[in-house]
């Protein structure tokens, strides 16, 4: 399961991170996304998601959301 399908206010833990983009790796690492991480969906928008990750919120495309595997 990715991101994509998280229910918004739950908290789940970063399994993996699924790209074969060395760029978009190493921006989700720089948030502080990688494996055993808790994260939390705050809402859904259109085009992506606000996410908290370590005490920090950020938007994050559906693009970057599919490579997060919780």
């Amino acid at each position: 399961m990715n991101l994509n399908n998280a229910h918004i206010g739950e908290e789940y833990i970063i399994k993996e991170i699924i790209t074969d983009d060395e760029e978009m790796d190493a921006f989700l690492f720089s948030l502080g996304c990688y494996s055993g991480e808790p994260i939390t969906v705050i809402s859904r928008l259109r085009g992506g998601c606000v996410v908290s990750i370590k005490d920090g919120r950020y938007n994050i495309d559906n693009q970057l959301a599919g490579a997060i595997a919780i």
